[in-house]
């Protein structure tokens, strides 16, 4: 009898809308497509406890939910502060009918169609070529180790595994070493691909009992690029699917290319085996720009547009945006288009007043104490450890980094920096500075977190 009682409690629907405000949530966190595969067969059931329960219509849809989209329905939930710590898929059937599966943009009639196969030269961008891509301090041994897999494909270093921020320029890469390859080896079959792409092809393979030919697709590649494969943090199925795809080409030497926003040791929700293999190759990031690579990249596509564009511009240009090319180049776009229209040259007052975002408000100033809390944060210490007198390791690092920011951060002078710092001397500043400029020039993981710290205060 209690049992009774507790299931007709559990399917009272006290709180329907939890269930459509998370599937909103959703809706901007995947793609057209596998939202309207996975999600409106769903509904809400009921709510027991801090468990969330929601129907759905089949097997593979609670099989999908579990395994690919968890990690985003608890983030929804995380977000929208809901009364729920947990979720349970119930199968009971399609309510409306059988689920049509989407393609592009509407409904399609059964059976799935073939899934839109990535190969060749139609996912390849042709403006991305090695020839275009602007090589500088920041991304030279990137560029270097992608050229050489370019040359010299399964040869060189597998995988190759490139990472950095966004709008860094590893796309480019990847889709340069596709072209490349294109063009210098005929009949070697190339597929490019992201990682959204993958989870949707072999969701869509599943459905339409194709997951034969996904496999000969991407398993008879010669060359594998896949972009941003930190997508597939948390998505444990095709992380599976994945890693067998892995292993069968580079079983039989075939060349894997991977990208990422960071490298395989910071991208949590992936499985160890996946991790480890993706550390057997050799691994290069692309940093952001510096003033001078900022420049060259203005030059090369002011010379590639036919545009005369003042060297004023290119200095106002590459200091007002911030770290990303993408930006960069999105600003000068921006400008290009301007004078288009207008038909006005490009001046430095013309750029000032199309680009016053750039420049509006007031430059934050930057206090020393704030580049103390921030440097603590990164590196796992607090303000007050990193100002105590004595030289404990765990210690020393974090206040030479600190000591460094506030000098390149702010105005004051090495005095004011010893004092701030628990009345150190100048000297022990000095030889802080010192040290961590020596350090940059070998150590790419602290240019990164240097680039990291300073562009948060920007």
């Amino acid at each position: 009898m209690l049992w009774i009682a507790q299931e007709a409690l559990r399917i009272v629907p006290a709180r329907p809308d939890i269930w459509e405000q998370i599937k909103r949530n959703l809706s901007a966190r995947m793609s057209p497509e596998a939202y309207q595969n996975w999600l409106p067969g769903t509904s809400f059931l009921g709510l027991e406890g801090d468990t969330l329960i929601v129907s759905v219509p089949a097997d593979t849809t609670k099989l999908f939910l579990e395994r690919e989209y968890s990690q985003d329905v608890y983030q929804a939930i995380a977000e929208l502060r809901l009364p729920c710590r947990h979720v349970l898929y119930e199968v009971r059937g399609e309510p409306n009918g059988e689920r049509i599966p989407y393609r592009n943009g509407q409904a399609a009639a059964a059976p799935a169609p073939e899934p839109n196969w990535s190969v060749g030269t139609g996912q390849l961008n042709a403006r991305f070529t090695f020839e275009t891509f602007v090589v500088g301090s920041c991304n030279q041994f990137a560029h270097a180790a992608a050229h050489a897999v370019a040359t010299m494909p399964s040869r060189s270093y597998n995988p190759l595994f490139i990472y950095g921020g966004s709008g860094m320029g590893k796309t480019h890469l990847m889709h340069a070493i596709g072209r490349h390859l294109l063009q210098n080896y005929a009949g070697m079959r190339i597929v490019y691909t992201t990682s959204e792409r993958f989870t949707n092809e072999l969701i869509s393979s599943i459905k339409s009992d194709r997951i034969a030919q996904f496999h000969q697709h991407y398993r008879s590649a010669d060359v594998l690029l896949v972009d941003d494969i930190h997508i597939l943090a948390g998505k444990e199925r095709t992380q599976e699917e994945f890693f067998f795809t892995f292993n069968e080409l580079y079983d039989h030497q075939k060349q894997i290319v991977i990208s990422s926003d960071s490298p395989p040791k910071h991208i949590g929700g992936l499985v160890e085996r996946l991790r480890s293999r993706f550390e057997w190759g050799l691994m290069v990031d692309v940093q952001p720009p510096d003033l001078e690579t900022k420049m060259a990249i203005l030059d090369k596509k002011a010379e590639q547009e036919s545009i005369n564009l003042p060297r004023d511009v290119r200095v106002f240009l590459a200091t007002k945006t911030k770290s990303s090319v993408r930006e960069l180049e999105g600003a000068l776009v921006k400008l290009i288009a301007y004078s288009s229209v207008t038909g006005t040259p490009i001046t430095l007052t013309m750029a000032q007043q199309v680009l016053r975002h750039l420049t509006q408000g007031p430059e934050r100033k930057v206090s020393i104490e704030a580049v103390i809390k921030a440097v603590g944060e990164k590196l796992g210490v607090t303000p007050a450890q990193i100002k105590q007198k004595g030289n404990a390791k765990n210690i020393v690092y974090p206040r030479q980094v600190a000591m460094y920011l506030v000098k390149e951060l702010t105005t004051a002078s090495l005095p004011e920096i010893g004092r701030a710092f628990g009345g150190k001397h100048h000297t022990t500043v000095m030889h802080s500075v010192n040290k961590i400029e020596e350090l940059r020039h070998r150590d790419q993981e602290i240019n990164r977190l240097i680039h990291s710290i300073t562009d948060s205060f920007h």
